[in-house]
């Protein structure tokens, strides 16, 4: 497969995890924010408001390719934070919990590296940087 067709696909299906999640916090405020309160963070309803609207901008800003080194970094460092916060000793003792949590701790790892090699990659041609690289945009 060609290299931009691959990269196209690369950031559709970052695109299907993160603009999905952002929307779905924003509309789901309180149940956001009734999570992070239950991971013990401070001003839960903050950190719901700015998770949301980072996951929906940021998905839509890899979706369209712009500025996608940048983006993908941020996406990087986000995906190793929530990793840990989020996920690292959660499953209060349940054997389950405690697989599934470590389970999406290391999925959250690996999207972080498949961004990084995202932000070396560039978004190619079919994407917004691709067409102001080109002086098409």
């Amino acid at each position: 497969m060609p290299r931009n067709a691959l990269l196209l696909l690369s950031r559709l299906l970052f695109a299907a995890l993160f603009v999905p999640s952002g929307f779905h916090a924003l509309t789901d405020i309180a149940g956001t924010t009734g999570y992070f309160a239950g991971l013990g963070l401070p001003l839960p309803t903050l950190a719901a408001w700015g998770t949301g609207l980072f996951e929906l901008i940021a998905g839509l800003l890899i979706l369209v390719g712009f500025k996608t080194p940048i983006v993908a970094l941020l996406l990087a460092a986000f995906c190793v934070a929530t990793a840990f916060i989020g996920h690292y000793g959660q499953g209060g003792g349940d054997p389950t919990l405690t697989f599934m949590h470590s389970q999406m701790l290391m999925k959250d790892i690996a999207i972080s590296g498949g961004f990084l090699t995202l932000a070396m990659a560039g978004a190619g041609a079919w994407s917004a940087d691709g067409r102001m690289a080109a002086g098409t945009g």
